[in-house]
Order: C-alpha cells, then structure tokens, then sequence
C-alpha cells in the first residue's frame, strides 16, 4: 500500500442537494487535517458494494407495481457492515451512499465494532397498505439476501421503517437460508431477540449530547429553551427525556409544521396526541408555526431530529440559537458549517450525536450472538459511558487541531477505520 501524501487536498465542491458530495467535502478536509496516506484515502473514500434491486409486488387493488430498493456497503474494515434501512419517496442511490459512509464514521467514533452500510426503498408508506409494505419488505430482503448476515451486514430500522419491518426482514432471512438467525437485524421486537433500551437509544444518546455540550458551553439547562425539529421515535424520545429532566421544550414540529409554547409545551401530552392522531394538527398546546420559522427561533439549543440538509448556507445566519444537537443524518449542508463557524454556533455533529442507535444495536447483535439479554437499566448505563467517552474524545481533538466538532469527529472515525484498514492490508 502506497505510504505517498497527495501534495494538496483535492477540491470539491459539494451540491447542498447531494448528501453524498457533501459527505466527500468534508471526508477530504479531515483527511487533509490527519495527512492521510494516499492510498487509504482512496480507499476509505469509495463504497466497497452497491446493490441495485428491482422490487414488483401486487398491490391490494391487483395492480402490479416495481420499487426501486438499494443496499450500499461503504467500508467493512472494522467489522460486518451496518446501518439501517428507509423507505422514503425521495431515497436515491447518492443518499444511500452518504448514509452508508456516514455509519462508517458513526461506528469508528464510538468505537463499535462495524463497518457502515444503508439501505433504501423508494416508496411512499403513506400510500401503502400494512400487508403491501410486509410484499415489498420480504422481496427487498429476498434481492439483498446474498450480502446480509449477521456476519456481513446488519440492517437496523430507518426512516419510516420500525420494529415489525425488521421482524419480516428477520423471518425472510431465516426462512430462505433455513434457520432462525435472529442476529441478521436490530431494532427487532423484544420477543424476537430485540434489546430493551433500543426504541429509545438514539433519543438516550443524544441527552447525553446535550449534557455534555451544556458543560463545555456552561450552559444552565434549568434556565435554557429547547426547540425540536421532528418529532417521530428520535426527536419524540429526546423531548420526553429532556422535559422528564426539567427542561423546557419550546417548539417541536412534525412533516407537516411546528407548535410553539414560550412557556414551553406540555410533552407527555403533545406525544400522547400524535399517537392517537398520527399528527400535531388539533394539538391545542402552543401555536401553530411553519417547519421553516421554528429552525429561526431564539433558543439556546436546537435539536433537527428530520431530514437531511435542514440547515443550508440559505438559512443558517438566521439561526438563532447556541447549541446545535444533530439527531438527524445530515441535517446540515456543509455549506453551512463555516456560517455556523462564523456565529460560534456549537454543533454536535450527526456521526457522533446520534451514533446511540448503533452503539445499542450493537449490543442487541452481542445479546443475540450469546443468548442472553440484558436489563434495561444495563443497557442504558453503557450507551451512556460509550457516548460520553466519544464526545470527550472528539472534543480533545477539537482542542488539539484547532477544528469544529464536525471535522473533529470525522477526523476520530477516519483515523480509527484507517488504521484497520492499514491493518489488514489489501487482498489479494
């Protein structure tokens, strides 16, 4: 393997519209900042698998419809591949590629032992029936099935996919190679090999996020406004975490918009009616406002826990905020950064502050792999000391290199997943 430095950085510039490019933008800047090896970096910088497959299912009226569905293997230096699967409309081949390669950094940070991987189907669910979506999820896992496994890769839920599309995923799995072989998903249900603490591993993480940034900031969160972006099983969690602790929620917003409280909203209540009504419309706790004005509203922490480029260099002088806690994938352009850099915004980027999710799957895999499951309690303690280890270290950096937490954080992840990949050399 070549041990040549490239003389400079190549230079890029990264669509805000394509996560992936976005994803290589800052990949190049953190490998400038380690002097990666030449060869590492071409390496590290490249999907190892893409997967194509065509889905036709019948649907209920007896029409037949083909899905387009994806599976991106980034990098399996540090172990089986990893990361979750989406159904979504709006998922293409770029997105799955950011999202495999962002789980590579995510594992590498918190030092779990998994390379990175994604999945997607192009589907809206909303216009789905429960047993057409059962269709499309057994024949996905069918045209994948050749490079999944508990010791290849791992899928784990996504955008609008649950616990109930991993069991399908688990049963086709184990149907086809005749076995049960609980360990080739997470997030599964408790019944069937699931771990206590998954649900809300994510939302858990990220609490431990905003503790650890409210310190270094000296931040008083018994005196600080959250605001909210989403509010499904990740931004829902968070929420309910943070009011449980005495922090005042602010604003929280679903697809459709956002309600705002000054005096701050009344969680238990607002989830409580988004699970009766699949909706925050009729909720009569706060004002209604669009997802766009509750990005801008003054607080001290802001919490995207949607989609991906929320926060662009269109919007981001208008944030108003101190902290920003990324529960989302990608939810800022790195068009953006150097605009939140200049207003001395502290963000907590996406790879570190939602990697929870994985650092619980991978203890669901390990219970799956012995047999024996842990308690609650158990699972909760560990997330916490793995996720405040991480962010110690990615801030140390952050000291060292004179870095942002974002460049920091892939600068830990490249680090750790080159010197396995260096480890284990080229084959042939």
């Amino acid at each position: 393997m070549s041990v040549s430095q490239p003389s400079s950085p190549p230079v890029r510039e990264a669509p805000e519209n394509n996560p992936f490019e976005a994803m290589l933008a800052r990949f190049d800047l953190a490998a400038a900042k380690l002097e990666l090896d030449e060869g590492l970096y071409k390496i590290l910088q490249t999907p190892e698998r893409e997967l194509k497959v065509a889905i036709p299912i019948q649907l209920e009226d007896g029409s037949i419809q083909v899905y387009d569905g994806w599976r991106v293997q980034h990098n399996s230096a540090m172990g089986p591949c990893k990361g979750g699967i989406r159904y979504s409309p709006y998922v293409n081949v770029d997105e799955v590629r950011a999202l495999a390669a962002w789980m590579t950094w995510k594992c590498a940070v918190v030092a779990v032992p998994f390379g990175g991987a994604k999945g997607g189907v192009c589907c809206n669910v909303r216009d789905l029936s429960q047993r057409e979506i059962e269709r499309i999820t057994r024949r996905y896992t069918s045209g994948i099935i050749d490079i999944i496994g508990p010791d290849r890769d791992v899928p784990a839920p996504d955008m609008y996919t649950n616990e109930q599309v991993m069991a399908w995923i688990m049963d086709t799995y184990s149907m086809h190679t005749r076995g049960i072989h609980t360990g080739v998903v997470t997030g599964k249900p408790w019944g069937l090999g699931g771990s206590m603490g998954r649900r809300e591993a994510t939302g858990r993480g990220l609490l431990t996020m905003v503790r650890e940034a409210s310190r270094v900031k000296k931040l008083d969160l018994a005196k600080a406004t959250v605001v909210v972006q989403g509010s499904g099983n990740v931004g829902g969690t968070i929420a309910s975490l943070l009011h449980e602790i005495g922090v005042r929620i602010k604003a929280i917003s679903d697809i459709d918009g956002g309600i705002v409280n000054e005096s701050g909203l009344d969680i238990p209540s607002l989830l409580a009616h988004i699970e009766k009504h699949r909706t925050l419309d009729g909720f009569e706790g706060g004002e209604l406002v669009s997802n766009e004005e509750l990005l801008h509203m003054p607080c001290e922490i802001l919490v995207p826990c949607a989609a991906e480029n929320q926060i662009t260099s269109e919007n981001a002088d208008r944030l108003n905020c101190q902290i920003i806690v990324e529960g989302a994938n990608g939810p800022t352009t790195a068009g953006a950064d150097a605009i939140l850099d200049a207003m001395d915004i502290f963000v907590i980027p996406d790879i570190l502050a939602n990697a929870g999710g994985v650092v619980v799957s991978y203890f669901e895999w390990c219970q799956d792999r012995m047999g024996y499951f842990w308690e609650e309690r158990d699972v909760n303690t560990r997330l916490h000391k793995s996720m405040q280890k991480a962010f110690r270290q990615v801030y140390r950096r952050t000291r060292k290199h004179s870095v942002n937490m974002r460049t920091a954080a892939y600068m830990e992840g490249i680090d750790r997943v080159a010197y396995y990949q260096k480890l284990r050399g080229l084959y042939p």
